[in-house]
């Protein structure tokens, strides 16, 4: 191989690296491009993916309240029949006391 053959055989061999990069490129551009259309696509999808962001925080933060209100009730009701269930043992005794001292009283008589 002379110098000019090997001149020709680089300049072969460069071109066609040359142009199997530009084919790689444009390949590589047109399954990465990005149109207005998906552009315009992908700001709503941001959009309805914050919105649903901002509904489930809202969510979260009305189930935190409703959960501290019934817990808040469940308690006062809880209070409210311990309150009840003294009262009704305080009654019972009484009552026993009451029909104790008529018992007693009859039989005195």
């Amino acid at each position: 191989m002379n110098r000019t053959e090997f001149i020709f055989a680089t300049t072969a061999i460069l071109f066609v690296a040359f142009v199997l990069g530009w084919f790689a490129s444009w390949l590589v551009y047109r399954f990465t491009r990005v149109t207005k259309a998906d552009i315009g696509e992908l700001d709503k999808m941001a959009q309805s993916l914050h919105e649903a962001e901002e509904t489930r925080d809202q969510a979260i933060t009305y189930m935190q309240q409703r959960e501290a209100e019934m817990t808040n009730q469940l308690a006062q009701t809880e209070a409210e029949l311990r309150a009840a269930m003294d009262g009704l043992r305080d009654a019972r005794h009484e009552a026993e006391e009451l029909r104790t001292y008529i018992e007693n009283s009859n039989q005195d008589a």
